[in-house]
């Protein structure tokens, strides 16, 4: 189980002031809002990219920011802004991530095949990342991310700049991730998210403003209401 109680972080002016939401083994949620409205940073402080102000992030009831390193072998993240070793090849690249956090030589290979092959780069392995475009960095960053098997996966703006192909894999990629993870996704693709996703968060004022349940819903039902509550009409 992973739970954030009452995160607060600030950065000039209040971005989150009291977010607190359990994400199941299995289940994955969407963090939607407007611009601005602090799902960047939200993801970040759970990656351990920012210290919050106050608040806990448990796994299975241990304070999981008491031990950040230990929390980190636990923790996938793909970042909104993907950046990578532009003079590695792919394989290279993922075989040097995996030992460096911490994976054992022995598991090493067998990691990478499962990582590759959910995100479909298995003819990219001897490419150098140099000559990749955007959206296909951003497969392999998100096979890093997926590397370890991690307990809980943070997909930032999961679908911008992937090309048409890994778009319509992504349900496929998000449902192996949840075998393993408790998968927190962040976007504005309201409509893919929908067929996805288990619940959608609606981040707004620093707290999370409405959970919409998408059990039940017609995709577009559905839509109308997370986009009523992004503007402030639900709770």
């Amino acid at each position: 189980m992973f739970e954030v109680r009452n995160l607060a972080f600030s950065y000039r002016r209040s971005v989150l002031r009291d977010v607190s939401f359990v994400v199941s083994p299995g289940e994955t949620v969407s963090v939607v809002g407007a611009n601005g409205v602090g799902k960047t940073t939200l993801l970040r402080v759970l990656a351990t990219l920012a210290v919050p102000d106050s608040g806990t992030v448990m796994i299975d009831g241990q304070d999981a920011l008491s031990r950040p390193l230990r929390y980190r072998r636990q923790l996938g993240y793909l970042p909104e802004r993907v950046a990578l070793y532009e003079d590695m090849k792919v394989r290279d690249y993922l075989q040097y991530r995996a030992t460096l956090k911490g994976e054992p030589a022995k598991r090493v290979r067998r990691r990478i095949s499962e990582a590759v092959e959910m995100c479909r780069i298995g003819d990219l392995m001897r490419t150098s990342i140099h000559w990749l475009s955007a959206g296909l960095r951003k497969r392999v960053a998100l096979a890093d991310a997926l590397l370890l098997r991690p307990r809980v996966l943070l997909l930032d703006d999961f679908l911008a700049g992937l090309d048409h192909d890994m778009r319509m894999a992504a349900g496929e990629i998000l449902s192996n991730a949840a075998s393993f993870s408790s998968v927190i996704v962040t976007g504005h693709e309201l409509w893919d998210f929908a067929k996805w996703t288990s619940r959608f968060l609606v981040l707004r004022d620093g707290v999370i403003a409405a959970k919409v349940e998408t059990a039940g819903l017609e995709p577009s039902v559905l839509r109308e209401r997370v986009e009523d509550a992004m503007a402030g009409g639900a709770r």
